[in-house]
């Protein structure tokens, strides 16, 4: 069991939550907005969604009193490419499992199971757009702390709805 004195975990994913995608133009007329990389960001060259990132979202998630991990198939380029473009130090991430048959069986997302086994108890907080009930319901059965599981949409990425619903769970912990 954690000590009373940690942190919750802030487990971020990075496509959908941090790089939007997939409006439509009805939804999104005049596209997604782009931000210059900051001057220690660096060029994914490979990736253009990257300008997608809010560098202010950094800022955001550094005042949340939690400790935020990368939980994103990204991996160390979350390091790389996505956190200086948002001003954040580096984090530690969560290593996958090798893929089985298991995963993802019953409507459960394939990273919970992953992600309940790091936090240890740990009371933690989850950003991705593809969280479900299926994923809540197992994280209630198998987590002993508190877990917010946060769907973000990923047409629109992290927003206030979502800093909002954290601010509440964290003050309430």
């Amino acid at each position: 069991m954690p000590s009373p004195q940690q942190r919750p975990l802030l487990f971020l994913d990075v496509d959908g939550p941090l790089i939007p995608f997939g409006a439509t133009s009805r939804e999104m007329p005049d596209g997604y907005p782009t931000y210059p990389a900051g001057s220690d960001a660096r060029d994914a060259g490979a990736n253009p969604l990257l300008a997608r990132v809010d560098p202010r979202l950094g800022a955001r998630l550094l005042a949340l009193p939690c400790d935020p991990v990368w939980a994103t198939t990204w991996m160390a380029d979350a390091n790389e490419y996505v956190a200086p473009r948002l001003g954040l130090p580096r984090l530690p991430l969560v290593e996958w499992p090798e893929p089985s048959d298991a995963d993802g069986r019953g409507g459960l997302h394939w990273k919970t199971p992953t992600l309940v086994a790091w936090a240890a108890g740990r009371d933690f907080a989850w950003l991705d757009d593809e969280i479900g009930d299926v994923d809540r319901a197992w994280v209630a059965a198998h987590h002993p702390g508190r877990a917010l599981l946060c769907r973000v949409d990923a047409r629109y990425g992290l927003g206030d709805a979502e800093f909002l619903s954290l601010e509440e769970w964290l003050r309430a912990g």
